[in-house]
This record gives C-alpha cells, sequence and structure tokens, in this order.
C-alpha cells in the first residue's frame, strides 16, 4: 500500500511540476504545439498546463486517484505528437538537443504504463 501510495505521489507531482512549467517557461511548450491545432499556441500551452495541473491534483487524492490516473494515461498519449515534432524539429540542432528530444519518444511508454497502474490500485 505504501508503494501505491509514493508511486502516486510522485506521477502527481511530475504532473504538477509539468504544470507550473507552462507558465513559467511557455515558449518551450509553444513550439512543440502543432501547427495543424486551431487557436494560438500559446492557448494550447496554457489549456494543457491547467489540464496538468488538474490531473496532477486528482491523483494526489486518494478519493479522485482512480480517476485522475486515468486522465493522466489520456493525457500521455494525447501528447505523443507533440514528442514527435520537437524530436523532428530538433533533428539539425546542435548536440545533444536531438538525441533527447528522441529519447523523449520511447519515454512516453513508461509514462502512460505508469499512470495506468496508479488508476488501478486500490485507494489509500
Amino acid at each position: 500500500m505504501k508503494r501505491s501510495r509514493t508511486s502516486a505521489r510522485l506521477l502527481s507531482g511530475l504532473l504538477l511540476g509539468a504544470g507550473v512549467m507552462h507558465f513559467a517557461a511557455p515558449r518551450t511548450f509553444d513550439a512543440i504545439v502543432p501547427k495543424r491545432l486551431p487557436g494560438s499556441r500559446r492557448g494550447w500551452t496554457y489549456a494543457s498546463g491547467v489540464a496538468e495541473l488538474a490531473i496532477g491534483a486528482a491523483v494526489a487524492v486518494p478519493r479522485t486517484r482512480r480517476v485522475g490516473a486515468l486522465a493522466a494515461t489520456g493525457l500521455f498519449v494525447a501528447v505523443f505528437p507533440a514528442n514527435v515534432k520537437m524530436a523532428n524539429d530538433w533533428r539539425h540542432r546542435p548536440a545533444p538537443l536531438p538525441a533527447l528530444a528522441a529519447a523523449r519518444l520511447p519515454l512516453q511508454v513508461p509514462l502512460v504504463l505508469w499512470a495506468w497502474r496508479v488508476g488501478r490500485r486500490p485507494r489509500g
């Protein structure tokens, strides 16, 4: 039980930290918003930051942890196109930036599985 709480707290912290970064350094996130999305890139940056903050808060609270973790699972899948865009855009940047951007792609799988596992654990 303690291990599942720790895992949920870590997931919550990751989401809350990422959400805060959308507001603290929005240009970083603006750059990876796919152009084909309607509206402004900054709007998408702020909207995804709010989503991460809300989902992180939901994961932190035992009563809402399951729905929060399910939402985190969906969020991690939904942001994958932005990670692909970043890897593509950074291909010609100086090393090690292209490698770091490419490394984010396979890391999305463990994030999805982690959120899914947190959502499947009993509350507490």
